[in-house]
């Protein structure tokens, strides 16, 4: 069961992959036409509040395509998606070099709040990563969750000519939010919607603890 299970997530990653050909965009160029992103994602990507996703060492054909997403209103989000609107392909081209060629910052520690609700078991910061860790690898033959190393790679480094994004180092905040939204359907414009079809059968504790895991991948 669980060889069939990891050939499924490899097959779903091979059938939504795409042959990518885009001009490369100009990094200088870039760099001038990202300021205006600097205020939620920071100077060189690297956000400073937790719900904004880093965008640094991300591969340029995913920030392409998410970019062209909330412009032709696949992907929404009132304030991305009127940004996107005034960005021509070759502004898009650009930015999306500018921020791949950046270095993603590492993350300190999760810390848990005096009054979080910890998983069952009341499992420390370490649990949580380390059940992570396995969800990140292994998946949950029982629920039928695919591993997230079959589509985004054994240390979160992602597939540029698949588009399927780098997640190390992301904020754990904002992959928590994501996979939220996967599982409701409120963002949806994946390919073949692979992520709402896995983040549906995941339980909250276990999103915590893949988010968690993938946010100290360096």
């Amino acid at each position: 069961m669980k060889k069939k299970l990891q050939v499924l997530s490899i097959s779903l990653a091979l059938t939504s992959a795409t042959s990518i050909l885009h001009a490369e965009g100009n990094i200088n160029a870039g760099k001038q036409k990202a300021e205006s992103c600097a205020s939620c994602h920071g100077e060189n990507g690297n956000s400073m509040v937790a719900t904004f996703p880093k965008l640094a060492q991300q591969h340029s054909s995913y920030l392409e395509q998410q970019l062209r997403s909330f412009k032709d209103g696949s992907r929404n989000d009132p304030m991305m998606s009127a940004m996107a609107q005034t960005l021509n392909d070759a502004d898009i081209a650009d930015i999306s070099a500018y921020y791949a060629a950046q270095k993603v910052s590492e993350n300190t520690l999760p810390v848990l709040a005096a009054d979080d609700e910890k998983p069952a078991g009341n499992k420390d910061v370490q649990a949580i990563i380390a059940q992570g860790s396995d969800l990140y690898r292994n998946g949950n033959l029982k629920s039928e969750v695919s591993a997230c190393i079959a589509c985004h790679g054994p240390f979160g480094e992602g597939n540029k000519p698949a588009s399927f994004p780098a997640l190390k180092s992301q904020h754990a905040d904002y992959l928590i939010k994501a996979l939220t939204d996967f599982k409701s359907g409120a963002r949806s414009n994946n390919p073949e919607n692979i992520m709402h079809m896995i983040a549906k059968k995941m339980t909250d504790e276990e999103i915590k603890a893949v988010s968690y895991r993938i946010s100290m991948m360096k």
